[in-house]
């Protein structure tokens, strides 16, 4: 990694703490650091999950009990099991007391005064360049958050990002898509050393996932690379093909294929754009139109 990224990340680090005033004790005048404060925002006037908020913010299980019992001794919030008559009773719940929800208030009108700080000494063209940059800046880290891992073809996440896949592709094939006409792919052959299926999250929601098939005398196969909506454009499509490609070129394979739908046009542009190259028909998948291959370096 170039060391001058490194050092622009630090210091543009060290920029946005000391202006947003993470590195004081009472964050905002609050009278409690930012991690109470933003855990408190977090929760809401409507509460959430313990899960959810653990998953939200990053946090380990024993760093957001312990905030969680600060919130709660000082009787901003109440942690409970969810209502039985409503959900699984074993989900634990933070609801706001009415102390938390003034609180909550002034923290959200403050956290207006401070956005309004920083805007307020620039011109309105440097407001909307700084706007603009920070919006870039946003969907970057998000595309940074993204982790990729391989996971079993039966796990729910996978088995949940599949059905996506499938309403995708039904929605933009030609004459909708029928899985009993497409070559059926089991999941033994998706599972180590046959092959891998690699998912995508985002705060522990898988937002998207990929799979490659290894033969033995033929060049690997990926399939099923599909990314959601709320992601497309952060570059987790051209990741979860970079993986499976290294997955396969670890294990053997000099070359990796597809076949794929003429209408999935951003496919085809994301595959000619990281080398493939379009070849002959391997197979007789009934949904494809083009078939595209590329060489591996070792």
């Amino acid at each position: 990694m170039d060391s001058t990224l490194i050092a622009a990340v630090r210091r543009f680090n060290r920029t946005v703490t000391q202006r947003v005033g993470a590195l004081d004790d009472e964050y905002m005048a609050q009278g409690r650091p930012l991690g109470q404060a933003r855990l408190l925002w977090e929760i809401g006037p409507a509460g959430a999950e313990v899960a959810a908020l653990r998953a939200r913010l990053g946090l380990d299980s024993g760093y957001l009990s312990r905030l969680l019992r600060t919130l709660e001794s000082e009787g901003l919030i109440t942690v409970g099991q969810a209502d039985q008559a409503g959900g699984d009773g074993r989900v634990r719940t933070v609801q706001l007391t009415d102390a938390g929800r003034t609180e909550w208030t002034q923290l959200d009108e403050r956290s207006d005064e401070l956005a309004a700080s920083i805007l307020e000494p620039l011109t309105e063209n440097r407001r909307e360049r700084l706007v603009t940059a920070m919006a870039e800046v946003e969907r970057l880290l998000i595309g940074s958050m993204v982790v990729i891992e391989p996971c079993p073809p039966g796990d729910p996440r996978v088995r949940a990002c599949l059905r996506a896949y499938v309403r995708d592709i039904a929605r933009r094939f030609d004459d909708g898509f029928d899985p009993a006409l497409s070559k059926q792919l089991p999941d033994e052959a998706l599972i180590p050393p046959a092959g891998v299926v690699l998912l995508a999250t985002l705060n522990t929601e898988p937002i998207g996932c990929g799979a490659v098939k290894l033969h033995r005398d033929a060049p690997a196969e990926i399939k099923r690379v599909w990314v959601a909506d709320t992601v497309r454009g952060l570059g987790v499509g051209r990741r979860l093909l970079s993986e499976l490609e290294r997955y396969a070129a670890e294990r053997g394979a000099t070359a990796v294929r597809l076949d794929t739908n003429r209408n999935l046009t951003e496919a085809i542009a994301l595959y000619r754009a990281t080398g493939y190259r379009e070849i002959e028909a391997y197979n007789t998948e009934y949904y494809a139109h083009h078939w595209f291959e590329k060489q591996l370096g070792r």
